[in-house]
């Protein structure tokens, strides 16, 4: 069996189609697929997975195979929440638990998935997690359960689409070492946002711009000067010598005491259930002290950040008072989140409005999900010119929704930045990232970071991901019940 496409136009979206002139893939010959955001990886891959109406042309492809992507991530989240819209439905809503999700696939497993249920989930260090609500669990471990679900099917060919996105270094590890054995059985497709990815057994490489391919390599597999001409083609270096100014006619308040702490947890502790995340957590943050919070997968890192933000209820549990304010005291989630700049996995999903992209920078200065205010002059000036920052101008009417996984995050950074806050809440802001919007995000963050006005908290996974102006660090791990 093979992949074949040939003059292949397919419409992936009414206003949408997607063409590919000619692919080939053998079996075994796995493909690699690479390119800036917005340039058509996924969509490639979606029609390699045989999604969409075939307009013109030839696409042979195999009738089922593997998919893995954060666009299917979402689709089971979204299934999940309607789910409590009991109102309506005028019932009890159940919860599905990871396990559930995992054999969503295999009703009634047999001795030999149910072995791999276990040998897998224990290789992706989710073995406790399986009894527990999908929703309940962090963005790396839903990711984990959707892995587990489609390689449980033990399919001949696997699409995984950023399939380390979210992951801890140790998932990433095992995760890569389990896919250098599948690469002997199973045919793959992965699409790749960093070189550092680009592994040992990839046979075939194309670049995507444009929504085109505009190179691949030839042969049946990778050669020296192939994987030297793709970092030559990525190899962009991005000066950020400056950023747009805040607004100066509608900041967020001047805090009381100047130099008391931005956010005070006394022995804070987080529970579900039987599960207790962290425990005797005592922290302090003072304006101009920058944090890397770090930490595996379900340690607690965007839980804690939650608590700050006040998109968990259990902040009125502890004792933990944000910009002045004793949480639980009578203050207004507004009050809070007018000094706050946000970006997390959680706001990216739940960000489904379909605004321009200039409304979706402009609604930072209102903390909205979408524009509902009317903003100022000045206000759209610099929306404006925090897109040229982010080389986006050119799209500021395109509509949200229409935009790359990669394109939106991009919005979404220069939202949480675009009025200069107080604290900014960076929780793996480089998923879905090409390597040169990294590095340009990363400066930018940098250069707001060294300014003095902003402090920040940032989730990261990726050592190569650092940020020069955090001088602490505050490690999970050391808060766990053990």
């Amino acid at each position: 069996m093979s992949i074949h496409l040939s003059d292949c136009q397919v419409k992936l979206a009414p206003s949408f189609s997607f063409s590919v002139p000619s692919l080939r893939i053998t079996e075994g010959q796995h493909l690699v697929i690479t390119g800036f955001n917005g340039s058509g990886k996924s969509s490639l891959a979606a029609v390699i997975a045989g999604v969409g109406e075939l307009q013109s042309g030839s696409r042979n492809v195999p009738d089922s195979m593997g998919w893995v992507s954060v666009a299917q991530q979402q689709a089971i989240i979204d299934a999940e929440r309607k789910k409590d819209d009991a109102d309506i439905l005028d019932v009890v809503p159940t919860p599905s638990t990871a396990r559930q999700i995992a054999l969503q696939h295999n009703d009634e497993p047999n001795d030999v998935q149910r072995q791999a249920l276990t040998e897998l989930a224990e290789l992706l260090c989710i073995t406790a997690l399986l009894d527990r609500a999908f929703l309940s669990l962090s963005t790396g471990e839903t990711r984990k359960v959707l892995l587990l679900q489609q390689l449980l099917d033990a399919p001949d060919w696997l699409i995984l689409d950023e399939p380390y996105d979210g992951l801890d270094v140790e998932s990433v590890d095992r995760l890569a070492e389990y896919l250098d054995g599948l690469a002997k059985r199973c045919t793959m497709i992965l699409v790749i946002n960093r070189l550092s990815e680009l592994p040992q057994w990839a046979g075939k490489l194309v670049f995507m711009q444009n929504n085109q391919i505009s190179w691949q390599s030839e042969g049946d597999s990778l050669t020296d000067g192939d994987r030297g001409h793709i970092k030559q083609i990525l190899h962009i270096q991005h000066q950020v010598s400056a950023l747009p100014p805040a607004d100066s006619d509608n900041r967020a308040p001047v805090l009381a005491d100047r130099d008391a702490p931005l956010v005070k947890l006394v022995n804070g502790n987080v529970t579900w259930g039987d599960n207790t995340v962290f425990d005797a957590l005592n922290w302090e943050i003072y304006p101009g002290q920058h944090w890397q919070i770090s930490g595996p997968n379900g340690s607690g890192k965007t839980c804690l950040l939650t608590l700050i933000t006040g998109d968990n209820p259990l902040c009125y549990r502890n004792d933990l008072t944000v910009f002045g304010y004793k949480r639980g005291s009578g203050e207004s989630i507004w009050d809070i989140k007018q000094h706050l700049g946000i970006v997390s996995n959680s706001l990216h999903l739940q960000y489904r409005v379909n605004c321009s992209l200039l409304d979706v920078i402009l609604s930072g200065y209102y903390d909205s999900i979408g524009l509902y205010q009317q903003p100022t002059l000045a206000q759209r000036k610099l929306a404006t010119a925090w897109l040229e920052t982010i080389d986006m101008s050119a799209q500021a009417k395109t509509p949200f929704q229409s935009l790359s996984f990669g394109d939106q995050r991009l919005a979404l950074i220069a939202r949480a930045m675009v009025k200069h806050p107080s604290l900014l809440i960076l929780d793996e802001p480089c998923n879905g990232l090409d390597d040169a919007n990294r590095v340009k995000i990363l400066a930018m963050v940098n250069l707001l970071a060294r300014q003095g006005d902003t402090t920040l908290l940032y989730v990261n996974h990726h050592t190569e991901d650092r940020i020069d102006a955090i001088e602490h660090c505050l490690d999970m791990r050391d808060f766990a019940i053990t």
